[in-house]
């Protein structure tokens, strides 16, 4: 796909993003086997297609919540200052808790909201995230649960955006300028 300034080569398909999140889906059930309730946790925007086909496939009773911060605005680099721009509508003490992160990259956001989170008391939380780039890291943080450990690329798609375009794609691109 062409833009003004930019091409969207593809690099995990519709297809692909389907199985693996199928998978994903039956790891975290067995993890959360005999829950009470899962609190799945959505962080926004990025997440939320990502999030809405991995709940339904989630044969656990789950309650969905979101919290959206921000560290990136419409630029392709990390502020590394997170924002906490809508924090959650519920109470996680005591409860499961599924993370669900649409990339970790430098890790600085990924690791506040491990923090924030850890502070309310979950009984149980796990980190599972769509998208992994390994080699950006700046803080030591992991997900429990990776569907695809990517090489150092921008990328859009499956609710990922670049300046708030291209989150509609149904798979995963990389970003290549042409100016």
């Amino acid at each position: 796909m062409k833009h003004d300034n930019y091409v969207i080569d593809d690099m995990i398909s519709a297809k692909a993003i389907a199985a693996r999140v199928e998978s994903m889906a039956e790891t975290i059930t067995k993890e959360f086997e005999g829950t009470e309730k899962l609190v799945v946790i959505g962080l926004l925007r990025g997440s939320f297609m990502f999030i809405a086909d991995l709940v339904r496939e989630l044969d656990l009773p789950v309650e969905v919540d979101f919290l959206e911060t921000s560290s990136y605005g419409d630029s392709m680099e990390s502020s590394r200052e997170v924002k906490i721009l809508k924090d959650l509508r519920g109470e996680i003490k005591n409860r499961d808790i599924l993370v669900v992160e649409d990339i970790i990259d430098t890790g600085h956001t990924l690791h506040h909201v491990i923090n924030l989170l850890k502070s309310r008391q979950p009984s149980r939380m796990l980190v599972c995230a769509l998208l992994d780039k390994p080699t950006r890291r700046e803080v030591k943080v992991t997900a429990d649960i990776v569907g695809f450990e990517i090489e150092d690329k921008f990328v859009v798609g499956y609710g990922i955006d670049y300046a708030q375009r291209n989150r509609n794609l149904p798979y995963i691109g990389a970003v290549r300028f042409t100016d």
